[in-house]
């Protein structure tokens, strides 16, 4: 029998790679392993169960077992690789040693903890995968108060949902507005929208300690500020999983470097998805992911085939201030121009000769984006 194809990870990345192979290969053998459960979900609706009142069951599509059988699959769930060897195309599961023909990393990201004093630790949770979001829901069980740490994109997509869902939400993050690293022109009316529904933040100072007072917790600020809550959502970032590459040799910077073909600095080793770094940018959202594994599977199908990437606006899940962004392109420099009032604004970034470089769009301004999306340009040609 010929080594399968064998995907690392069954998040977005690898079962949405894995279908789009077995589109145009129904005879390769395929094997996919990962770390957690392998039911198939979409990672963006973890922000969205409170709102739906859906546990984890209520967000899963798809069991191991028919996901097996839909892409005619071998499916190793709970399973943890302890290395990979490129010069003889195996990897490691304890001493049992797995050919490849070729091999897909599609490992996401991780979140990143920051230490915090006290002795309430074990009350801060993160939710970055299904089982995760299951262990926090059973936690919030009979709860009210629930800090978030964090005013990104993932911390305000939570407060939102978690309102929605009956909870009292109070926010903290060391930035001076939310949203700091996709969000600028636009992030007041962002804030104003979440503060509307109830949503309180502290922005500027970082949660110090954490400690047990009878059935509720105790945050105390470095500004001084006290909080009290029953619980934490940690939401201050992802991180790519690089550590299995860095280890196997293969080249990593903030992500698994891979060139257009998503191929790594092996020759039949590829990454896609959060772990990914394709020609140089890590996106942390669906829209790159899909197209890197339409393209991969061309290219493992035997049609070697380069991504590009055109505009990749990204939809925030806040619905109480509707939110549209596109950062310009890296390197490019250009300037904002803000229209609009209250939850309404739009945000225009031109270049020195007036061509439409990003957009940040909040309330009826979304309505805008289909026409200014023919007007950027491409992040990747």
């Amino acid at each position: 029998m010929s080594a399968p194809v064998v995907i690392v990870g069954t998040g977005l990345a690898g079962y949405n790679l894995a279908r789009e192979f077995r589109k145009l290969d129904s005879e390769t053998p395929l094997l996919l392993i990962t770390a957690d459960d392998g039911r198939s979900y979409s990672k963006p609706m973890l922000s969205t169960g409170f709102a739906k009142n859906k546990d984890a069951d209520g967000l899963s599509m798809a069991e191991p077992g028919a996901m097996a059988e839909q892409l005619k699959a071998e499916i190793r769930t709970h399973t943890r690789i302890n290395g990979i060897d490129p010069g003889h195309k195996q990897l490691w599961i304890g001493e049992e040693a797995v050919p490849y023909r070729d091999l897909i990393l599609a490992l996401g990201a991780k979140v990143i903890r920051v230490p915090v004093a006290g002795d309430a630790d074990d009350a801060i949770f993160s939710i970055n995968d299904l089982e995760d979001y299951a262990r926090f829901r059973t936690a919030a069980a009979g709860k009210q108060r629930v800090l978030v740490l964090g005013a990104g994109l993932i911390g305000c997509e939570f407060a939102n949902d978690l309102i929605l869902g009956g909870y009292q939400v109070e926010l903290v993050a060391p930035c001076e507005h939310v949203m700091p690293g996709l969000l600028h022109p636009a992030a007041a009316a962002v804030q104003a929208g979440l503060e509307g529904l109830g949503a309180r933040f502290h922005l500027g100072p970082v949660l110090a300690s954490l400690q047990r007072n009878g059935d509720a917790l105790h945050a105390h600020l470095s500004d001084g500020t006290l909080i009290e809550c029953d619980l934490v959502l940690s939401a201050v970032g992802l991180r790519p999983r690089i550590e299995l590459a860095a280890a196997a040799g293969l080249a990593v910077n903030r992500g698994v470097e891979v060139d257009r073909h998503l191929r790594t600095s092996h020759a039949n080793i590829f990454a896609l998805g959060d772990c990914a770094e394709v020609d140089g940018i890590n996106l942390l959202y669906v829209m790159p992911l899909m197209n890197c594994a339409r393209t991969l599977a061309q290219t493992l199908a035997g049609n070697p085939t380069a991504v590009t990437y055109g505009p990749m606006p990204v939809t925030v899940k806040t619905p109480a201030c509707p939110l549209v962004v596109s950062a310009p392109p890296r390197g490019l420099d250009g300037h904002w121009r803000v229209e609009g009032t209250g939850p309404d604004i739009k945000a225009l970034c031109h270049d020195s000769s007036g061509a439409l470089l990003g957009y940040a769009l909040t309330g009826t301004a979304v309505q805008e984006k289909m026409a200014l999306n023919k007007l950027l340009p491409a992040l990747l040609a």
